[in-house]
């Protein structure tokens, strides 16, 4: 028997071990799963059914009432829609991230109104006043708890003004957050950290946005935002993965208000590009762009270099020169 043969066959037998195990293991589980389930004395089923509206568990193979008057765990009301759903309930907001005090303090509301509706006295408002400054006050008692407030709400300005979803505001926070933990901040600006922990989220939940976009909607420059986004990945280490021409194309076709077919033909022709190699080295923005453009003139719904870099941000003369590269690497005709 041959050194691979041999080796082949400690693999095969490694498999059968490994096969037997994760049995033995399901089996394991399953047996003290119906341990703790409730068995039904007349026919050994474990299909049980809690009927909450007659109060009773009801097998469902035979129909037996196994227990009855036992306690709802429910809420005492009825809801028939959303909002009496919302009205009725008495929890509050969930934990937030993009809050400095993941929104568990208690909030005084600025109207002047009792929990009955009716508006409070003249008298009792001075008072009310005084509370809710102390409680304004309370709710941030230091230097760290200044320092996220501040930057959370300009991370939400700024999350607002690009349209980004609920998500990436949160994995935001949570990068920002660490970079406090890890004293990142001292001797860096407030805006251009949170400006580069948006960046960091944005690329970590693969809905990217240029360095250009971010530096429009922040207080800081470009150059300072990636300068600070390089050296809190490095100190975090976040493992972020290049970004690819694809993530851009579904928001660029909606600017450009183009067909499913045209973003489908663009998809298309970037993975072509990547088996080749022809991403690599270049802008993904850029290289989008082009593939954009060569797929609106071949499905018949043309747009010109202008229309198409203004939506995503590169010069006409990049995107003329990448998709030349395009059209010659991957032999498509092009009219123009």
């Amino acid at each position: 028997m041959s050194e691979t043969e041999v080796i082949r066959e400690n693999i095969l037998s490694e498999r059968k071990k490994i096969k037997e195990v994760i049995k033995q293991k399901k089996e394991r589980e399953k047996s003290e799963l119906e341990k703790t389930q409730i068995e039904c004395p007349e026919c050994g089923s474990y299909n049980l059914v809690h009927d909450y509206e007659r109060a009773e568990l009801v097998c469902s193979d035979c129909g037996l009432v196994i227990d009855a008057n036992f306690i709802d765990q429910g809420p005492e009301w009825r809801a028939f829609d959303n909002d009496q759903r919302m009205k009725r309930s008495r929890v509050g907001a969930p934990m937030t991230y993009t809050i400095h005090d993941k929104g568990l303090s208690t909030m005084i509301d600025w109207r002047n109104r009792d929990t009955y509706g009716k508006s409070i006295s003249a008298k009792n408002r001075a008072q009310l006043y005084r509370l809710r400054k102390w409680q304004r006050r309370i709710r941030v008692s230091n230097a760290t708890e200044r320092n996220l407030a501040f930057a959370l709400s300009e991370l939400d300005r700024m999350a607002s003004a690009l349209a980004l979803s609920r998500n990436i505001r949160e994995t935001a926070a949570v990068v920002y957050r660490k970079a406090v933990g890890k004293n990142l901040i001292r001797g860096r600006s407030i805006e251009g950290v949170a400006a580069s922990a948006l960046y960091a989220a944005c690329r970590q939940c693969n809905v990217p946005r240029t360095l250009d976009e971010i530096g429009e909607v922040s207080r800081v420059s470009r150059k300072e935002i990636g300068r600070t986004y390089r050296f809190v990945a490095r100190e975090l280490s976040l493992k972020l993965t290049p970004t690819s021409p694809v993530d851009y194309v579904p928001r660029f076709c909606s600017g450009l208000h183009l067909k499913g077919e045209v973003e489908s033909k663009t998809v298309e022709i970037l993975r072509q590009a990547a088996e080749k190699e022809l991403t690599s080295g270049r802008g993904p923005t850029g290289v989008a762009a082009a593939a954009i453009y060569i797929a609106s003139i071949l499905n018949g719904d043309r747009r010109t270099q202008r229309e198409v870099a203004d939506v995503a941000g590169v010069t006409e003369v990049t995107i003329r020169n990448r998709y030349k590269e395009l059209a010659e690497e991957l032999d498509i005709e092009i009219i123009l």
